[in-house]
């Protein structure tokens, strides 16, 4: 009897272990999750409940096991917890356009076993990429693009026998290309692979041979904006299968290799921007062309190409600056399907036939900078065709300033789309094509193949794309592209704009970047967004799963509930781990904010107790103001000090370890003409900012109206000079030297006295002793004041403030948004300047604020200043100290007094003249805004709604 109950027991114990294992096993994803959960700040996605796979927000299961996140553009902040590596069974990771998503990507990636897609575009991850990412043997896509990782690509990832797209584009990645030796792994090995796509980030070496062979299945090989040197690998040509081959923006020497011809399939071949020697290369045989782009390279100097006119297919043709000599054969215009032809800066002489037989593709002939002397058509030229002949000798005879083709030409300038009444939405809103005010999700279509889209007419894929979504069933009204620079960046702003209200909500935003990222899978171009959406409020409080399970005895009991509490307690110290890391304020030393330097004041840490009662509860009567960002609050301190009190919303938090950049570098920096940081409060997933109090608002506020001040003439030439005396200390004075990033109207704020005062530091970027001469970044910035130099480049130096600061002074002249209805405020001026007339012409769009009974004074220096700061090239822009010495001469010559005072009021409120609002940082539409020869709509962005 005794025998049959210890057997007994023996089984109920046997059994209720397995329960446990069976339990913990289900389980375990619940614990990972709560502790990823855990690991990001507010907000966080919708995971309530006990069961992830019911509900859950992302979250798919097969046999209550974890199968996929995906939790695209949901805002998430905070960093990937290691936990990660523990789903087992995880086939589809996908955190893309979380920009808060910081941080290195963790080891235990690697641990991920039957990962199928890896999908991380446009987050904010830094580090090196693991080389645990070669254990993903089952993975088939590869997207870690559009972040700002570092280091080489691990060899290890030539392992990945499965991979069919591989996308590291848009980092900051350095060394050579890996291939494989008789240790390592290498690119090489990647036989399935159908997509390189490595441009924008900082590789250099040689090209190696061996990374092609005839065994690859490739068909895009994308490297441009690198710093590959050496020639160009004849083994290219072995990978018949070749669609898209883009080299451009490198320094790349030598011989364009013969067996590029072998290349049939290319469709696309762009070599621009190198240093390649030799004989023209000749691409016969290479029947498929439709785009061709070999400009700016070291070609020896060459007739005329004859073969250009056998490539059946070609739509675009670019040859600038390789010294091209001759005519240009007839047949050529003859091409049935030519469109674009840009063969500036060569010799090209004789005379110009574009011929009579190919009138109804050919838009574009731009022969700028040649030997041109006559045109056969200039009698009776297409109106759909733009000759460009300015700088060719048909254009030094008497008149000929007066054709068409001899004037200078924007091949931008072209009607807005829409015929909306005056902009009357309101200044964070924007105007649709069917004329309605709202709050579009914008973002960047890069396109990878520029010979798929027609620039002049984006009508077609604006349909297609409207009907990708609404057969979703999304609420969308329309879609609206912009392009930037269709020679050369290939780059369109995408506005989606909501149907039936003013903005979407954050699951409609998730769907809509999910759907333009899977598309940029199967279609040539890719998405980008870097907007945060809305966070909700959650409560971060972990919940323990109890397990109850019947057993026969009470020692049985015992061992569960000792294995049962020893799960719970290290799931919640595994959970608490993840938190504290996420934490940036966890060691906050204010003393050490300082960077040594003891004699400037520390921001000081607040309370959310203490930042209530200063606010009097946040109260009605203390609220001075708000916008995008949330609500500014008055506040006074103990010692009576004014403050004004920033307090974000949950949609516009930057992530953890920017806001703690931010504050760093405030506490740093110490001139009149900055605004000045008293503290800050990081508590109870808040973002407050403590500032000193500026009580006459925004110069945007000003300009507008809103804020009840009008500007005189020499009032705006002092806030000008304010400004860029902030500047030039940021650039020249601070210890390391700070680049701004984000100049506007809306962070120049203005004081009692209407001193000017430079706000807003969340994109600021330090300038270490190894980056003096350029700091390579993930592109951020607003709208209309961004340097297009900058964005094609990735190079970051102070010559972008100096371009924002031209695209400020023009808009105190006009009064006018850097983008409104369409135009850009700089190609405006450009094209409206003429130096022969009072005011260089440009009445019209002069604010006529500043037109009554006033005198413009130096009028025409301000704007040579002002253009002299949007110069297309960086190196062709003044440096703020320079602009600093120009203005202060302008004011001197004209006999103004930099003391006087010259405002007025146009109300009696008080109230107007206690706002206070420096904005926290949103990656505006691009999100950032109609572009024209400069990239000025481009954020990559950067995805606002």
């Amino acid at each position: 009897m005794g025998e049959r109950i210890i057997l007994i027991l023996l089984l109920v114990l046997s059994f209720n272990f397995l329960l446990l294992a069976v339990a913990q096993d289900v389980n375990s994803d619940f614990a990972v999750l709560k502790s990823l959960r855990g690991s990001w700040l507010s907000p966080t996605p919708n995971w309530e409940g006990s069961d992830p796979c019911k509900d859950w927000e992302g979250i798919k299961c097969k046999n209550s096991r974890v199968i996929s996140i995906s939790l695209s553009d949901i805002g998430l902040t905070g960093h990937l917890s290691g936990d990660i590596g523990s789903l087992s069974e995880l086939e589809i990771l996908d955190l893309s356009y979380n920009r808060g998503l910081t941080g290195s990507l963790p080891q235990e990636i690697g641990n991920l076993k039957k990962l199928l897609k890896l999908v991380l575009v446009g987050c904010g991850f830094t580090g090196r990429i693991p080389d645990e990412i070669g254990f993903l043997e089952q993975l088939v896509f590869l997207s870690l693009n559009s972040n700002n990782f570092v280091g080489p690509i691990p060899p290890s990832i030539g392992n990945l026998s499965n991979l069919t797209w591989l996308d590291l584009a848009d980092n900051q990645l350095d060394g050579s290309i890996p291939v494989s030796s008789g240790t390592t792994s290498g690119l090489d090995m990647l036989q399935k692979t159908l997509h390189f796509h490595l441009g924008k980030n900082r590789l250099s070496g040689e090209i190696p041979p061996k990374l092609f062979s005839s065994k690859m299945t490739l068909i895009h090989v994308i490297f441009y904006s690198n710093k590959l040197v050496g020639s160009i690998p004849e083994t290219l040509g072995l990978v018949k299968s070749l669609t898209l081959v883009r080299f451009e923006n490198n320094s790349l020497n030598g011989y364009v290799p013969q067996t590029l011809s072998n290349l049939t399939n290319v469709t696309d071949l762009l070599l621009s921007n190198n240093k390649l020697q030799g004989a023209l290369p000749n691409l016969t045989g290479m029947n498929s062309l439709k785009y061709l782009d070999l400009s700016n390279n070291s070609f020896d100097k060459s007739d005329f190409p004859l073969w250009l006119s056998n490539l059946k297919n070609l739509t675009t043709l670019q040859m600038e600056s390789v010294d091209l000599n001759g005519n240009i054969p007839v047949n050529l215009f003859s091409l049935a399907y030519l469109q674009n032809v840009v063969l500036n800066n060569n010799n090209l002489g004789g005379t110009l036939d574009i011929g009579t037989n190919n009138r109804k593709h050919l838009k574009l002939v731009n022969l700028k900078s040649n030997s041109i002397q006559d045109f056969e058509q200039q009698n009776d030229l297409p109106e759909n065709i733009t000759i460009i002949l300015e700088s060719n000798p048909i254009c030094t005879e008497t008149g000929a300033m007066e054709r068409s083709y001899c004037k200078k030409h924007n091949i931008l300038d072209t009607e807005p789309q829409n015929k909306c009444p005056p902009d009357s939405c309101s200044r964070d809103q924007i105007l649709s094509p069917k004329c309605i005010c709202g709050y579009p999700i914008t973002g960047t279509l890069t396109f990878r193949a520029p010979s798929y889209f027609e620039w002049r007419d984006t009508t077609s894929l604006e349909k297609h794309l409207l009907q990708e979504f609404q057969s979703h069933d999304l609420p969308v009204d329309s879609v609206s592209l912009i392009i930037s620079d269709p020679f050369h960046s290939f780059v369109y702003t995408i506005q989606i704009f909501p149907r039936g209200q003013d903005r979407f909500d954050r699951q409609d935003k998730s769907t809509i970047s999910s759907i333009l990222g899977n598309l940029s899978a199967t279609s040539p171009y890719d998405f980008i967004t870097g907007n945060q959406g809305p966070k909700e409020s959650t409560n971060s409080s972990s919940k323990v799963l109890i397990i109850r399970v019947a057993v026969g005895g009470s020692s049985v009991m015992l061992v569960l509930l000792v294995l049962a509490g020893v799960y719970a307690f290290c799931q919640k110290r595994r959970a608490e781990r993840a938190i504290s890391r996420s934490n940036p304020f966890g060691n906050w030393d204010p003393n050490k904010s300082n960077c040594g330097t003891p004699q400037l004041k520390a921001a000081r840490q607040f309370s959310f107790k203490e930042i209530k009662k200063y606010t009097n509860n946040f109260s009605q009567d203390n609220d001075i103001g708000s916008g995008g960002y949330g609500k500014v609050y008055r506040g006074t301190l103990p010692s009576g000090q004014v403050v004004a009190i920033k307090r974000a919303q949950r949609e516009s938090k930057q992530g953890g370890l920017e806001f703690k950049a931010e504050i760093e570098l405030l506490s740093r920096v110490h001139h009149k003409n900055l605004v000045s940081l008293v503290g800050f409060c990081f508590e109870r997933e808040e973002q407050m900012l403590v500032y000193e109090f500026v009580p006459n608002g925004t110069l945007k506020d000003a300009l507008t109206g809103e804020s009840g001040i009008v500007l005189s003439w020499s009032r705006r030439l002092k806030v000008a000079l304010g400004a860029a005396r902030g500047l030039a200390y940021l650039h020249e004075h601070a210890d390391p030297p700070i680049i701004h990033r984000d100049i506007k109207s809306n962070n120049i704020l203005l004081n009692e006295n209407y001193t000017a005062k430079v706000s807003d530091f969340g994109l600021s970027k330090s300038i270490l002793d190894d980056e003096k001469d350029y700091v390579s970044t993930q592109v951020k910035g607003t709208m209309g004041y961004l340097d297009p130099d900058y964005y094609t480049s990735q190079k970051l130096t102070e010559k972008s403030d100096v371009y924002s600061f031209g695209v400020l002074i023009l808009e105190l002249i006009t009064a006018r948004k850097p983008i409104e209805r369409g135009k850009y405020i700089v190609k405006v001026v450009r094209s409206t300047i003429d130096k022969t007339k009072d005011l260089y012409g440009l009445h019209k769009i002069i604010d006529p604020a500043i037109c009554s009974g006033s005198t413009l004074e130096g009028f025409e220096k301000f704007v040579d200043l002002a253009m002299e700061c949007v110069e297309d090239s960086g190196a062709d822009r003044p440096a703020m100290s320079d602009v600093v010495k120009e203005i202060e001469d302008m004011l001197q010559s004209v006999g103004m007094h930099l003391t006087s005072e010259s405002v007025t009021s146009t109300t009696s409120s008080h109230r107007y003249q206690e706002v206070s609002i420096v904005s926290f940082h949103l990656d505006q539409p691009y999100s950032n805004e109609s572009f024209g020869s400069s990239a000025e709509h481009i954020q990559k962005l950067n995805l606002v709604s």
